[in-house]
């Protein structure tokens, strides 16, 4: 299978994209998307910039490839959930997730946010549809939950919203956490405490026991 021309062709426009895509995902957290150059872009993957263009034709088309591609990655970090699973543990474990991902990748949770201050122009259509579908199915779970009496009458959606802003503060906000934290970088111990913590104030509020796996 790795012998045939096809799939190396394949393996090289994955790894092409992949590099123009974190490439692109710093010039972006650094300058903004005015600001953010192509052709520096390039230099960051190591490529040229005729091969930035032959994947992305403009700079706007990059950038709102980079927008929804975090989305994506975020919408799957929450594990598909059904009515009959355990609300502690679903929980959990998207918390978990959207922290690690706050820790491990923060340029594209600031990328993010800069676009949705400037009242997302280039993400406003995906936003409206394919992540309002995503989020209404989400939704729905939890209502489950709750008629089922697994977790306290909150709202679905303001639940999620907590959710988001007390996971992605931790990246938005890094420099004012650190600084009252007297820390250059976040520790292993500093992100076990805020998993910890977070995951206890938010399930403890929607009147769910945690599980004790954090």
């Amino acid at each position: 299978m790795s012998g045939r021309p096809g799939y190396k062709v394949g393996r090289i426009r994955i790894g092409m994209e992949a590099a123009i895509l974190t490439a692109a995902e710093r010039e972006f957290a650094e300058r903004g998307f005015s600001g953010a150059s192509i052709l520096r872009i390039a230099e960051r993957a190591g490529i040229s910039r005729p091969n930035v263009h032959y994947y992305y034709q403009s700079k706007e088309a990059l950038y709102r490839r980079v927008l929804t591609r975090i989305v994506e990655m975020w919408n799957d970090s929450f594990p598909e959930i059904t009515p009959e699973d355990d609300p502690a543990q679903a929980l959990e474990a998207y918390i978990r997730a959207k922290l690690a991902f706050s820790r491990s990748n923060p340029q594209a949770s600031k990328i993010f946010a800069s676009e949705v201050l400037r009242g997302a122009p280039l993400l406003k259509d995906y936003l409206e549809q394919n992540h309002a579908s995503w989020l209404k199915g989400k939704a729905e779970v939890l209502r489950a939950w709750i008629e089922q009496g697994k977790m306290d009458e909150v709202d679905p959606l303001h639940l999620i919203f907590m959710i988001w802003s007390s996971t992605q503060h931790y990246a938005d906000f890094d420099v004012q956490v650190k600084t009252a934290l007297g820390k250059a970088e976040y520790s292993e111990a500093d992100f076990s405490n805020i998993s910890r913590t977070v995951t206890h104030i938010i399930l403890k509020g929607c009147g769910v026991k945690p599980s004790g796996a954090v």
